[in-house]
């Protein structure tokens, strides 16, 4: 491939990337919530497109996926923010892999070393497994993985697997945040189901890596966050 397209999509996400991190402090959900509520019919996939924008240019999922629980409730919600997640992850692994991939792999050093031979050695499992555990930023990641060399579909599929658990989580939080700041009916069973599943999402990496055969990583040591964003 040539040089010089490489060049320039390098350029212009590097520039988004950059413009998005100096102005994340003016992110406001409740302009985002009328923006989308205000598309009427289309704003499932106004949202779905925001999110994956968002992803690659390492703004805070967080935000989102509350906001699409607020918007669309824990069913819609998940599913919409789940698909936005995993689009933009897409993304920015097709974008590492076209601007950098064998170059990085040839020098790779570290914990991007790390991450490599973790996958070569698990595969889609280990990608499974480093959605669901704290070791690397979630947008740092996406990138991360398409410098190594695992293929495209076993990358989606154990992406979007690995994110559902806390899509939903999360998504039902935002879902009873409305709900208690709406008044509506059931808030003491609703706001007990998102702490039970936020109290299941923090178990589960446990159990995940209790299970692995041969782990590469040690999610418990992890000094990083699980930021969906």
């Amino acid at each position: 491939m040539k040089t010089a397209p490489r060049l320039l999509l390098g350029m212009a996400l590097a520039t988004g990337i950059a413009l998005a991190l100096i102005n994340r402090e003016h992110l406001d959900a409740s302009a985002l919530t009328a923006w989308v509520e205000a598309a009427g019919p289309v704003g499932p996939l106004l949202f779905i497109g925001l999110y994956a924008i968002a992803t690659v240019l390492f703004l805070p999922g967080s935000l989102l996926t509350l906001a699409g629980g607020a918007l669309f409730g824990p069913l819609w919600g998940s599913l919409w923010n789940l698909t936005g997640a995993t689009i933009g992850a897409v993304l920015a692994f097709l974008v590492a892999r076209y601007l950098a991939g064998d170059w990085v792999q040839a020098r790779a050093g570290g914990l991007l070393k790390r991450l490599i031979q973790g996958v070569e050695a698990e595969g889609w499992r280990f990608v499974a497994f480093t959605r669901l555990v704290p070791v690397f930023p979630f947008n740092l990641l996406n990138y991360a993985l398409g410098l190594t060399r695992i293929p495209f579909l076993p990358y989606l599929l154990a992406t979007a697997s690995g994110m559902l658990p806390g899509a939903i989580a999360y998504t039902w939080l935002g879902y009873a945040g409305r709900e208690a700041a709406g008044g509506g009916e059931g808030l003491i069973q609703k706001g007990l189901v998102a702490l039970a599943l936020l109290a299941a999402l923090a178990f589960l990496p446990r159990l995940v890596a209790r299970l692995r055969q041969a782990p590469m990583v040690d999610g418990g040591r992890s000094e990083n966050s699980h930021d969906r964003g």
